[in-house]
């Protein structure tokens, strides 16, 4: 008796000082495990006369019992305890504003919303997206849009040239998008009318211009196209893309080796401050350049320019999205300042479309 007490003492103790749920776990196996304590003398019980085991039998299943109720009842203690120490630990003050999340904070770069807006209104006036690579040959990039051997766009200053290979051909960073002009005829049969908005590279960097820039480039081959054709995509595009109800353009002579006739296109605007407004005033702001495809790049495309012809524009990306929303350095477009991003850039969700309105 005295013996068996001493145990049942021992094992009360034990799981009376268990701190945690693993900590009566092991007091457990201890005592009742196949080895336990307990255990280990009710299997003594088949050696004894049945005498004794009338009297022990009783007096060791009723320990057994006992030390399983009071590790069953100091289990349910540490787990009302850890959940209650969980509880306190987890308190969240609902009072408590809530941590934007990433589409609330993050913002979408004024070039890439100015270039979605840009597919959204040609879109619109059926044109497709056509793209090119950023390290072109001089063949896609001078030769096949008629610029002449010596013509000072091929010269260093101007271009960013890699090292000759190994036979002494340059390959260089694309200086305007318009050699997805040749690779699209060359692989598009007529009717084409694609836009091409991509990064381009020239060495030149101030206030207005930086090494790295975007362009967009736009294309029609067919076999009636013309001058009035070219004017109306433009006025729509100035229309849709400043948003406002009429613009006024002016188109004044120029040269560009890959269009004939070539013209500068200028919309009238008003100047207030450092804002420039479209649709109004008596001042004019030159935007973009255009013109009918050359006979020779369309030659050089494999097709007749006796039986197609067509016309071609380009504008710096960049600087249209400066003139829409008020930015007043280039720069800043490439210093990944997230307050500059945080004030010009747009939420994730606000995507450019026609119905909608593009910057809405």
């Amino acid at each position: 008796m005295s013996d068996l007490d001493t145990l049942e003492r021992e094992i009360r103790g034990a799981i009376e000082a268990a701190a945690d749920e693993g900590a009566i776990e092991a007091v457990r196996v201890a005592a009742l495990g196949k080895k336990g304590s307990v255990s280990e003398r009710l299997k003594g019980l088949g050696a004894m006369s049945a005498d004794e085991r009338k009297v022990m039998g009783p007096l060791l299943n009723g320990l057994r019992d006992r030390v399983a109720e009071a590790l069953a009842a100091r289990r349910d203690e540490l787990k009302k305890a850890g959940l209650a120490a969980r509880l306190a630990a987890e308190t969240l003050d609902v009072t408590l504003p809530l941590r934007a999340g990433a589409l609330e904070t993050g913002r979408i770069h004024p070039v890439s919303q100015v270039i979605d807006e840009i597919t959204a209104i040609f879109g619109d006036l059926g044109f497709a997206v056509a793209e090119g690579p950023d390290i072109e040959t001089d063949h896609y990039n001078f030769t096949a849009l008629n610029f002449p051997v010596g013509h000072p766009a091929r010269e260093m200053h101007d271009t960013f040239f890699f090292a000759p290979d190994d036979q002494g051909e340059r390959l260089l960073l694309r200086t305007h998008t318009s050699p997805v002009q040749m690779r699209t005829m060359e692989k598009v049969a007529p009717p084409i009318r694609v836009i091409a908005p991509g990064r381009t590279y020239r060495m030149d960097s101030d206030q207005t211009h930086t090494p790295m820039f975007h362009q967009v480039e736009g294309l029609v081959i067919d076999k009636t196209s013309h001058i009035g054709h070219l004017k109306w995509v433009l006025e729509e595009f100035c229309r849709a893309f400043f948003e406002v109800e009429k613009v006024e353009m002016r188109m004044r002579p120029s040269f560009f080796p890959f269009t004939e006739p070539s013209m500068e296109v200028d919309i009238r605007c008003r100047r207030v401050g450092n804002e420039v407004r479209f649709g109004e005033g008596d001042d004019w702001l030159e935007i973009l350049g255009c013109g009918m495809v050359h006979p020779n790049v369309i030659r050089f495309a494999g097709l007749d320019p006796d039986e197609y012809q067509g016309f071609a524009f380009g504008m710096g990306i960049d600087r249209i999205a400066m003139l829409k929303y008020g930015m007043s350095d280039l720069r800043a477009f490439f210093d990944a300042d997230l307050r500059w991003l945080t004030h010009y850039g747009f939420r994730p969700l606000d995507i450019p479309s026609l119905v909608g309105g593009l910057s809405s």
